[in-house]
């Protein structure tokens, strides 16, 4: 077992980066039955199977590949694989598809959109999640900085062409509003198709919502959102009310490893998606998935310290999110030492930790918050987590799962108590209330 502190469940609602308590609207039951938090491995391993090196994923609840393949819990679409996304690549210096929204066939595309969604998805009523992963612009004119600042240029220019007998002053303000409206439409048109062609699976977009918190190497770093940004967050309301799943992404860059400002990192970015998910008029909260990577996120050797693993893996289900996504991108697994150094780690730390986080939500969901709802932090910014005590629990593999045997202690169920409150399932209710368990628990994850 994990050398964890065994910490407990909290639900908390926090609007911008207050750490006061609120009444939590209710949530989204789990898609995975009693399953509050959950891992979903999300990476091309075929070459490791192919050099017969074992991958051991059992504590994982799902486990996929990132190639298109029918039949997935998870599916992601990248921007080569879903209708005709207009972009443009600087580096090729190429146009692809009217390179801007404004220039999109939008109809073309929803109709080649939905013909790949028919041959990647099985229509069924099973549970999943589909990801559009579509980095290239970003939706709000401002946030299309840098070397997507292009778009903007591309932009203007698309103005001048229609209305020539334009202001300088009026170009800029015209071409912001046709780049928003068209990009708009882009998005929300895709994610409506998408949800109505598979309504069983939760749609959303890979970044979406960002926190742009970016710079941790400032002294007086917090890690929280800036005011800006969540004026910005607040500015796409429309995505928010069309996703029925949020994909925020924690990959930590290497400067970050073992440091403290990690967790401030990871926390302000989840929090950030609570926040957002609260936003939409609706019965009830959309789940929460967060992109994380064994590996960090500028190179394909070094895989996460434990601590770190806690900073991004514990502050996600500390926080209320539904689970974890585990990606991996084509070049990180493809050769034997990359395999054997994963194989190594997946039974070393990896799956150790997700097994221990995993029951860990899973009992305090049951002993807190009656089995009806999820534990969350009662403050956010606190370092509370949802471990199991290796004290009074073992981890065991056995049926090719990993279960947990114990039977907390007092003291551990009141630091739950005490830190954790309860957000409640659509369709129940729940309350705080603390239940002592009588006998040797077995926690199957």
């Amino acid at each position: 077992m994990m050398a964890m502190p065994f910490l407990s469940c909290t639900a908390l609602c926090i609007i911008g980066s207050l750490t006061t308590i609120l009444a939590l609207p209710t949530t989204e039951p789990p898609l995975i039955h009693d399953h509050p938090f959950v891992a979903i491995w999300n990476a091309p391993t075929e070459r490791c199977r192919q050099l017969d090196i074992p991958l051991d994923t059992a504590a994982f609840q799902a486990v996929t590949t990132t190639v298109t393949k029918p039949g997935q819990f998870l599916t992601i679409f990248y921007d080569d694989h879903l209708g005709l996304y207009p972009k443009v690549n600087t580096v090729k210096r190429k146009i692809y598809r009217g390179g801007i929204p404004q220039n999109g066939n939008l109809t073309e595309h929803l109709s080649k959109a939905r013909s790949q969604i028919d041959h990647n998805i099985y229509q069924d009523s099973s549970p999943g999640l589909v990801v559009i992963d579509w980095e290239s612009w970003r939706p709000l004119w401002d946030q299309n900085w840098g070397s997507k600042r292009i778009y903007q240029k591309l932009s203007i220019t698309h103005a001048l062409q229609i209305a020539p007998f334009l202001s300088t002053q009026q170009i800029p303000k015209v071409a912001k509003t046709q780049f928003q409206h068209a990009s708009r439409h882009f998005m929300e048109r895709t994610i409506s198709l998408g949800i109505g062609e598979r309504p069983s699976r939760r749609w959303g977009f890979y970044l979406f919502p960002d926190c742009y918190n970016y710079d941790w190497k400032k002294s007086n770093y917090t890690g929280e959102c800036s005011k800006k940004t969540q004026k910005q967050n607040n500015q796409m309301l429309w995505l928010w009310e069309r996703s029925t799943a949020l994909f925020p992404s924690v990959y930590l860059h290497s400067t970050l490893r073992n440091s403290p400002q990690a967790a401030l990192y990871v926390r302000n970015r989840v929090h950030e998606a609570m926040r957002v998910a609260m936003l939409p008029k609706r019965p009830y909260t959309v789940p929460i998935y967060v992109y994380s990577r064994p590996l960090y996120r500028d190179q394909t050797k070094n895989l996460e310290s434990l601590r770190d693993l806690v900073s991004t893996v514990g502050e996600s289900a500390a926080l209320g999110a539904s689970g974890v996504i585990m990606w991996g991108g084509t070049k990180d697994y493809n050769n034997k030492a990359a395999c054997e150094s994963l194989s190594d780690y997946l039974t070393s730390t990896l799956n150790p930790y997700i097994a221990n986080v995993t029951a860990a939500t899973m009992l305090c969901s049951e002993l807190l918050c009656q089995g009806k709802g999820r534990c969350v932090r009662k403050n956010y910014n606190s370092s509370q987590y949802l471990h199991l005590n290796p004290t009074y629990f073992r981890l065991l593999r056995a049926n090719r799962k990993y279960v947990a045997i114990g039977l907390p202690s007092s003291a551990d169920l009141d630091d739950w108590a005490g830190n954790f409150t309860c957000q409640c399932y659509a369709g129940g209710s729940c309350s705080p209330k603390l239940s002592q368990p009588t006998e040797i628990k077995q926690i199957w994850v």
